[in-house]
């Protein structure tokens, strides 16, 4: 991949930044595109002025458009962080998610870019029938509003491709932890420790089960995929290639917490709450046949995520 020019929607916040410090060691030129709702500046502090951040919400098409100019490549990361948030206020998906994406299309349209790496969701498989659960599943059958968001997403872009002569990289994630991060079951159960070291409350009954990567690992997986992957229409699975449970999570941040004589306990049910997909796992063959091999497996991105959570959040 030659050096470019790159936008990334969302490049302030916790997969965002990551891909942004993996493009400026590769010498891209990165301009960032956040409303900065869940991202924080100070992610990006360490890169001084090697950076250019355009503080706007993607919901914004005149401003969005105008940050467009003289971009080779643009990398739409931004989305609604909080899945659990869609099932109550119902349209942050809708907004956030599918008319955010809409704006980013129709602003390399006005803008002539041509360029466009997406971060979609395993949640569009919704309870997928096959798992591991291959690129080339279907029925694409999501259950929560935002799986409903990454997938009318996907669909936006390759429709874009088949009219406008955009090309597209769908990256379908698994649940992304790491440093940085500000959201999901390690960030929960630290803060919970945090308010009582005694107990910890787990939603569901433990057994829900899914793919988990690193975050470095994601972004450099995005960055290996674009830079070697040249059809119109190119999606992946990233992930790590197996599962770990949310009983097991549990156990891990308790034991690299320190702490002694902390009660577990379950609120039941066999998934944490309304849309949650209880088991995930996805087929990684894909993303491995191109070369790309993950550092961590599930439980091992796990345990060093919740080490650099620690450090970043106390307990």
């Amino acid at each position: 991949m030659n050096k470019m020019r790159s936008l990334i929607t969302g490049g302030a916040g916790f997969i965002g930044s990551h891909l942004v410090d993996k493009l400026l060691s590769k010498g891209h030129q990165v301009r960032i595109y956040d409303n900065l709702s869940s991202g924080k500046e100070e992610f990006l502090h360490h890169h001084g002025e090697n950076i250019e951040l355009v503080v706007g919400d993607l919901l914004d098409l005149e401003r969005l458009t105008a940050a467009m100019q003289d971009i080779d490549m643009v990398w739409h990361l931004a989305a609604n962080p909080d899945i659990r948030l869609g099932t109550r206020v119902t349209d942050t998906d809708l907004r956030q998610g599918t008319v955010a994406t809409y704006n980013v299309v129709e602003a390399m349209r006005l803008s002539g870019v041509k360029n466009i790496a997406f971060a979609s969701s395993s949640v569009v498989y919704g309870e997928a029938k096959v798992m591991p659960t291959p690129e080339d599943y279907a029925p694409l059958f999501p259950i929560s509003l935002y799986g409903a968001s990454k997938l009318a997403g996907e669909a936006l872009l390759t429709s874009w491709v088949g009219t406008f002569g955009l090309k597209c990289w769908i990256f379908r994630f698994a649940n992304i932890v790491g440093a940085r991060g500000t959201h999901g079951v390690i960030f929960d159960f630290i803060h919970k420790l945090k308010a009582d070291p005694k107990r910890l409350e787990v939603l569901g009954n433990g057994r829900q089960e899914k793919s988990y990567m690193e975050v470095e690992d994601c972004a450099m997986a995005m960055i290996h995929i674009v830079e070697g992957q040249d059809e119109d229409i190119n999606c992946f699975n990233l992930g790590s290639g197996d599962t770990c449970s949310v009983r097991r999570i549990a156990e891990i941040v308790v034991e690299e917490s320190g702490l002694q004589n902390v009660s577990i306990e379950y609120t039941g049910g066999d998934r944490g709450w309304a849309g949650d997909v209880p088991k995930a796992m996805l087929a990684v063959d894909r993303l491995l046949a191109t070369g790309f091999n993950p550092s961590f497996d599930s439980e091992a991105s796990i345990r060093h995520t919740v080490r650099r959570l620690i450090e970043e959040i106390g307990l």
